[in-house]
């Protein structure tokens, strides 16, 4: 079935989009950034440069390093990490909703249901 994406922009910028809405929850789902990398099959690197960007984009960090202690440090989502993939799940399924006759003409374009993703 074809969805929209949507993308929160920052002038060129994407603040909050699909892939790092992912990976936020991947970060809330494994602890860490690393494990969040591999989850998503992405270099630590990349993920690492993703987190710095949204730290970056937003008025404090989405994600914060946890001490390390008997089992390591790790990563987890800031309340406002939290708050910001909570709003950005919001907006989707409000754009989800307000497209959805238009995506289903939209769908009846296409030439099958199960088109492989490029």
């Amino acid at each position: 079935m074809a969805q929209p994406r949507i993308r929160i922009l920052i002038g060129d910028i994407v603040a909050l989009g699909p892939g790092k809405a992912r990976l936020l929850e991947a970060i809330g789902e494994t602890g860490s950034i690393t494990g969040a990398a591999q989850a998503m099959d992405m270099s630590y690197r990349r993920a690492w440069l993703l987190v710095a960007a949204m730290n970056n984009d937003f008025i404090a960090p989405l994600v914060e390093r946890t001490a390390g202690g008997r089992g390591g440090g790790g990563s987890g989502l800031t309340d406002l990490g939290r708050e910001a993939l909570t709003r950005y799940r919001r907006i989707e399924a409000v754009a989800a909703r307000a497209a959805a006759d238009e995506m289903a003409d939209f769908q009846a374009l296409l030439k099958a249901d199960d088109m492989p993703s490029r």
